[in-house]
């Protein structure tokens, strides 16, 4: 009989505890699943988290540092990221979304993965969501 793999819940510690039954990111086997994360600052005990800054690019900066938190945490870098999804809630930040994209993985050689981009509804404040599949090993 094969073994079942364990899965194990990831949480950074600069991220606070999920609003609902779920974590920032779990791992099974060499699979590291990034939920979506948004541009909320480092966790403060006892204030609930707060976006960054009104802007989309103050937002997708500490979003992309907090889908980063994630991957490290669980043992994985960009580079091993298979695949990344964007969900922006404005159609009219797709162009500033891909500067500042380009921007923040301008050190490395190669696209950080495939990528899909799609527009939704996000609570007040918040403009972009991020999450990414990773493959260890």
């Amino acid at each position: 009989m094969t073994e079942k793999l364990q899965k194990t819940a990831i949480t950074p510690a600069t991220h606070t505890t999920p609003p609902a039954k779920f974590s920032h990111g779990v791992k099974k086997g060499n699979i590291l699943q990034v939920a979506g994360q948004v541009g909320f600052g480092p966790a403060v005990p006892g204030q609930a988290p707060t976006p960054v800054g009104p802007t989309l690019r103050e937002q997708t900066l500490q979003t992309l540092r907090n889908v980063q938190s994630v991957l490290e945490e669980g043992g994985a870098s960009w580079e091993d990221a298979m695949m990344v999804r964007v969900y922006l809630t404005d159609t009219g930040h797709f162009a500033e979304f891909n500067e500042i994209y380009n921007e923040f993985f301008a050190d490395l050689k190669e696209a950080p993965a495939a990528r899909t981009t799609v527009y939704v509804g996000l609570p007040a404040g918040l403009l972009v969501e991020i999450d990414a599949l990773a493959v260890l090993g």
